[in-house]
């Protein structure tokens, strides 16, 4: 072991600016601490893989999937023992998968465990670990049910051979808390990942990285439900463990930083959020390789700032970077590459740049119909974008028809409550609204305004804008004193979360006051 020191404390020298004092006490391979973290991190840290694996963990944790899957495809060039073949091939479907190929790896992850069900007993570890990895694969292609379903078969496998707080069970409630929340099922979300924290807790010591993985997890389905000081209390007590244990220039501080910068922005703290993600772009300026996919992830969520605070050109820049290392190193049907094009299609409609802005999302669409299943989440927000770009541009049946077309995909994959449900109807509305059917736009406000009264909390800034909308079309209708009731439902939302300066509060106080006048003139 290297030397390791205690911090003991941490003092200013008088007199001189910026010197601190900093006592420390040399530990030792006997301090129980220690050695409890220690053997936890040597036990997570590649514990099932040996030789060139190991190297390729460790290459695809660093983003270099490429030289990983060059070295298990020259492995399997070499390698006779079939069982053995059997493991490098699941390791590459691994890898396939990060990649974005999907379908190649899940047909690898199906013909592996068809193998492995002949040769092993029901219950063997190795049958969980394969049901684990194949629901890996159709969370990312966004087959919830069915990673769902992978997820439960692991974790059954696992209940019936594992002690109740062993670390494998906290790691598949995990995954099960992950789809949850990507199926917008919030409570059970949260319900599966306070069972993984629960566990972690039981056995770990108190500064393990995996309890921090777990307050990150809690953290980000608080986040989306827009209970947001929760959510950065449970982002700050992952970052307090990462930052007690880890190096200042380590990913996973990276990591931190970015989830406290998205919270910021949803909070309208763009300053804040600027100043989070910029500490995690320069970790990651520091450590990765100018090529490597989270740089491009730091780019994006700078972009998104800047578009959010009207800044454009500065949020075009920032996506274009993060496009560009896409561009490098993935394939070109990547699903991170949609999501860049998507990005800057979102920018250029914000500039008015309608034409770009449709080429880019029309790009997107393209890569997502080439890889992924016609139902795909990711499909419908697509049309959603074309379909706002259409709007914009006062094409309103192109619009309409976009936007019908996302609402199908997520009325066939997604629980009848699902926030992505109210944006469609939101979206919907807004061009009824425009086309002067109003009745039909106040029908799709109301269906998105009684979702989100239903899943969200009551000052949610997407109830703010449900009621704003339907403020709207009453006003639209010239039922002037039904519109102020709604605005005011809005403002007091908007008026809870938003600081006294915010532009939301300044156009809808605008608005209202504009009606008042008109009452008054009656």
């Amino acid at each position: 072991m290297h030397s390791i020191f205690r911090v003991q404390d941490i003092k200013p020298v008088r007199h001189r600016n910026q010197l601190y004092e900093v006592p420390l006490a040399l530990t030792n391979a006997n301090d129980p601490q220690l050695v409890a973290l220690s053997n936890s991190i040597r036990q997570d840290a590649f514990s099932n893989a040996e030789g060139w694996s190991s190297l390729c963990t460790i290459l695809s944790a660093l983003g270099q999937h490429s030289n990983a899957e060059q070295i298990y495809n020259n492995r399997l060039d070499q390698e006779t023992d079939p069982h053995v073949r059997h493991s490098l091939q699941r390791n590459l479907a691994i890898i396939h998968s990060k990649n974005g190929a999907y379908l190649t790896a899940l047909q690898v992850f199906e013909e592996s465990i068809i193998i492995d069900e002949k040769a092993l007993p029901s219950n063997h570890p190795d049958l969980a670990s394969s049901y684990n990895n194949i629901g890996l694969v159709y969370s990312d292609m966004g087959e919830y049910q069915r990673a769902l379903s992978s997820y439960e078969k692991a974790l059954a496998i696992q209940q019936q051979i594992l002690p109740s707080n062993h670390p494998d069970l906290a790691s598949s409630f995990n995954n099960i808390g992950l789809v949850y929340s990507r199926m917008g099922e919030y409570q059970r979300a949260l319900s599966s990942h306070e069972k993984a924290l629960a566990i972690r807790e039981q056995i770990l010591p108190s500064n393990h990285p995996n309890l921090a993985s777990s307050f990150n997890n809690i953290g980000a389905v608080y986040s989306r439900v827009g209970e947001y000081q929760t959510a950065l209390s449970s982002f700050e007590s992952a970052l307090a463990i990462r930052e007690q244990i880890l190096p200042s220039n380590h990913p996973n501080l990276a990591s931190s930083y970015n989830n406290i910068g998205l919270v910021y922005s949803r909070m309208g703290e763009y300053q804040r959020a600027l100043s989070s993600h910029e500490k995690a772009l320069a970790i990651r300026e520091q450590i990765l390789p100018s090529n490597h996919p989270d740089l491009a992830s730091s780019y994006n969520n700078i972009g998104a700032v800047y578009s959010r605070v009207g800044e454009y050109q500065t949020a075009l820049s920032s996506f274009e970077s993060a496009l560009a290392i896409r561009e490098q190193i993935l394939p070109s049907n990547h699903p991170d590459l949609a999501s860049s094009y998507n990005n800057i299609g979102l920018v250029y409609s914000r500039m008015g740049e309608y034409q770009r802005a449709l080429s880019s999302h029309e790009k997107a669409l393209a890569i997502q119909q080439q890889i992924l299943p016609s139902n795909h989440p990711d499909l419908a927000s697509s049309f959603n974008n074309i379909g706002l770009v259409y709007s914009d541009m006062g094409e309103c049946q192109t619009a309409l028809s976009s936007h019908e077309k996302a609402l199908a995909i997520r009325e066939q994959i997604l629980p009848s409550n699902h926030p992505d449900l109210a944006s469609s109807y939101n979206n919907i509305g807004l061009v009824y609204s425009d086309m002067g059917e109003y009745q039909r736009a106040l029908s799709s406000h109301e269906k998105a305004l009684a979702i989100r009264e239903q899943i969200l909390p009551s000052n949610h800034p997407d109830l703010a804008s449900s009621f704003n909308n339907i403020g709207l079309v009453y006003s639209d209708m010239g039922e002037c004193q039904t519109a102020l009731s709604s605005y005011e439902k809005a403002l007091a939302i908007q008026q809870q979360i938003l600081p006294s300066n915010h532009p939301k509060l300044t156009s809808l106080q605008e608005l209202m006051t504009l009606l008042y006048c008109k009452l008054n003139s009656y």
